[in-house]
């Protein structure tokens, strides 16, 4: 781990600071919110392992779609980012069916296709974020999903 991954992994918030899961005003986050939340802390993860972000959110025109577009050295990560609260009885990984991966490789297949070359190193991921109140988030990163 080089010396900025250290200082991003050591002081993010994101990574070390208890979830709220809560608006100001007390009310309990969407699942849209908590998901959005997830997605921060998984770019903040992959930052501190010296991971690039490339792209966050990439939408095809075609309909594919991945949630973050990551670089280390070589390596071109396509990566779908699954949040789920503390104790839920399926993992994130679940949530990753026929029909989810065909939406990621249509995405993947994009961009590959954008950048010209499909000749270079590339996978799929899924990260699992776990998050309860009061706790900072939990990140389990599965390599190579599918």
């Amino acid at each position: 781990m080089g010396l900025a991954a250290f200082i991003v992994a050591r002081f993010s918030r994101l990574l070390n600071s208890p979830c709220r899961l809560a608006r100001r005003d007390g009310t309990a986050w969407d699942r849209k919110e908590i998901g959005d939340y997830g997605e921060e802390v998984a770019a903040a993860w992959l930052r501190a392992r010296g991971c690039k972000i490339l792209y966050r959110n990439f939408r095809a025109p075609h309909g594919g779609e991945v949630d973050i577009v990551a670089r280390k050295g070589a390596l071109l990560m396509f990566v779908e980012v699954k949040t789920r609260r503390e104790g839920t009885k399926y993992r994130g990984l679940d949530a990753v069916n026929a029909g989810k991966q065909a939406l990621i490789e249509r995405g993947a297949n994009e961009w590959l296709r954008l950048l010209g070359t499909r000749e270079i190193p590339w996978r799929f991921d899924v990260i699992e974020v776990y998050v309860e109140a009061g706790k900072p988030p939990r990140v389990n990163r599965v390599e190579n999903a599918f």
